[in-house]
């Protein structure tokens, strides 16, 4: 495990891939880039006959440059850090702070691999991976992304649940505004955030939630703590999404179903003091008098 710090300052642990797992990655990679390469070069010929010299020069050019180095950029761009051999291997290339992969940063590594591995047969990728830290080829440490591994033991505390007092709000929301970046740096409070102090713990919220507010609509009831409002705000967001993939994947329309964190044991009918599950306090706390200017409209902890 590594750990990478997200840019709301949220410290985030990622699994980095190991390199036998990244190597195999690559050959697969490889091997379908060759089979293009063969298919390609083997076709191309019967264009001579319809083509001057320099034409065709220019579409093997081509053609080669779209094999060698679109190949990883279009597929990490497309899937977000993915090709078929990362996808294979459960592999995916991130930002150092923990964001999705950009093209801009597809574009480096996949220029970078052209000298790495076609030029040099994959030297210097390898002695840079031997000797980093994170196991980063060059590509990695012009473009600033590691690769990850997604697949192992998940923790069950991770889950992000929807406190029940807000889930007719949430029913409600515009998020189709929200980007991806503020989303991930939410997500990660909301997983760190019983390792934050107090202090941190709102001051960081604050900041995270009022940023997240600017893209939804409508504002968060009198009170709700930051931590609240952006659980409620990324359980909706994973509802819907989760509703989209069902009606994509069956051809009846989606029926309504109740939601995956079930009924409260106790219903409260607004925002405020309530029994929690077990009859002790509100996990969230009594809701605290109107936040001064400066706050954000997020209420301070007790």
């Amino acid at each position: 495990m590594s750990e990478v710090v997200t840019g709301d300052a949220v410290v985030l642990e990622v699994r980095v891939a190991q390199f036998p797992s990244r190597a195999l990655a690559f050959f697969i990679d490889y091997a379908i880039q060759i089979l293009l390469l063969i298919g390609g070069l083997s076709t191309l010929p019967y264009l001579a006959a319809f083509t001057d010299p320099a034409m065709f020069a220019a579409v093997v050019t081509l053609f080669l440059f779209l094999v060698m180095v679109g190949y990883p950029v279009i597929f990490e761009t497309a899937t977000r850090g993915r090709s078929l051999g990362k996808l294979a291997l459960g592999l995916r290339v991130v930002s150092d702070d923990g964001s999705p992969e950009r093209f801009r940063q597809a574009l480096f590594r996949g220029l970078a691999g052209l000298v790495e591995f076609w030029a040099f047969f994959g030297a210097p990728a390898l002695i840079s991976s031997l000797v980093s830290q994170k196991g980063k080829r060059l590509g990695d440490l012009f473009a600033g992304t590691m690769v990850i591994s997604e697949r192992g033991p998940r923790d069950n505390s991770d889950a992000i649940v929807m406190p029940p007092q807000l889930a007719s709000w949430a029913a409600s929301l515009e998020l189709s505004q929200v980007p991806d970046e503020v989303a991930t740096a939410a997500r990660h409070y909301i997983l760190r955030w019983h390792d934050l102090s107090p202090r941190i713990q709102y001051e960081m919220g604050v900041r995270i939630a009022t940023q997240m507010a600017s893209f939804v609509s409508p504002a968060a009831p009198p009170g709700v703590p930051p931590h609240a409002y952006l659980s409620a705000v990324l359980a909706e967001r994973r509802r819907r999404e989760q509703a989209r993939l069902m009606r994509q994947a069956a051809p009846s329309p989606y029926a309504p179903q109740t939601g995956p964190y079930g009924p409260p044991p106790v219903q409260p009918t607004s925002y405020g003091p309530a029994a929690g599950p077990q009859g002790g306090p509100n996990p969230y706390g009594p809701p605290a008098p109107p936040a001064s200017e400066g706050t954000g409209g997020f209420a301070p902890p007790q």
